[in-house]
């Protein structure tokens, strides 16, 4: 009797890709999950469904740049005196952008955000 032994971890197949429907949830996801985690959604979104769908990618390479962005404006405002009024500016615009880029996802459509640093492309 001969033992069969597993395929080396280089010998799985690559992963599928998505239907439509659910690369519009997965992005409409990271973008909600914005407001709540700023950039961990993204980022999470980013490493684990960026080689499964590039509408996904697309979605949560933009809603990376902007939580990366908001985080760095917040920072800043945090530590300046004048920025601390800025700050509630900065976190409702945050909130109003996140849901209007997951409006467009859901729908199908791509974002881009105003005013964001592209650190991703």
């Amino acid at each position: 009797m001969s033992e069969t032994t597993p395929p080396p971890a280089s010998a799985l197949p690559p992963h599928q890709p998505m239907n439509e429907s659910d690369a519009r949830l997965w992005a409409t996801l990271i973008h909600v999950g914005g407001i709540f985690f700023s950039v961990i959604p993204a980022l999470i979104g980013y490493l684990m469904l960026k080689d499964r769908d590039p509408f996904v990618r697309d979605h949560a390479a933009t809603a990376l740049n902007f939580q990366l962005t908001v985080l760095i404006v917040a920072t800043v405002a945090t530590i300046t005196f004048v920025g601390v009024l800025l700050l509630p500016v900065v976190l409702i615009v945050d909130v109003i952008f996140s849901i209007i880029a997951a409006l467009e996802a859901n729908r199908g459509n791509s974002y881009v955000y105003p005013l964001t640093i592209r650190f991703i492309q």
